[in-house]
């Protein structure tokens, strides 16, 4: 199975924002659980409300409420707990602080931080991305304006729509906004 990768457009207000450090006024909360930017979040509860509706993909959430915005600090934790600096053969390495970091055997690996798509507020790691969930994702992420990012990762999508909110989002909205 290919996952379809898109490129990411970031919103325009994170321009000149720093990737983990974003100001509170930029995320929302998510269901069930978590944060992430205004745009991506808008986005997830429209994707949520319709993936709770269809058959095979209930609960559909977060694997955890890091798994959607990470701070510059739980990027960190979390890259810490993952890498050594020492080789460990398992073949993956990242650049942090300009030394090379190599992950440790049986851990999944994760972004450098301040460069993971989390630290944007855009990225959800999706609990249980397999079968029937799987499937509806590959069906429907895209026109949430959710994308993947790499092949090995099917539980990690990202919001890639930018600015250009799409048409399921904007009619949820219209459909769930109070009288």
């Amino acid at each position: 199975m290919k996952l379809p990768v898109t490129k990411v457009k970031l919103p325009k207000d994170l321009k000149g924002a720093q990737n983990g450090r974003l100001p509170d006024a930029l995320l929302q909360p998510i269901k069930p659980a978590g944060k992430l930017h205004h745009l991506a979040a808008r986005a997830w509860a429209a994707m949520h409300d319709a993936a709770m509706q269809a058959e095979g993909t209930k609960p559909f959430k977060p694997t955890s409420s890091a798994d959607a915005y990470r701070s510059f600090e739980q990027q960190l934790a979390g890259f810490m707990s993952r890498f050594v600096e020492k080789d460990t053969g398992t073949g993956t390495t990242r650049t942090h602080k300009g030394k090379k970091w190599f992950l440790k055997k049986g851990m999944a690996p994760m972004a450098s931080p301040g460069t993971s798509n989390h630290g944007w507020g855009l990225a959800v790691d999706v609990w249980s991305a397999n079968g029937a969930r799987l499937d509806w994702m590959l069906q429907n992420c895209a026109k949430y304006g959710f994308s993947w990012e790499v092949q090995s990762e099917p539980w990690h999508i990202r919001y890639v729509a930018g600015e250009d909110v799409p048409q399921a989002v904007l009619d949820f909205e219209a459909k769930t906004k109070p009288a």
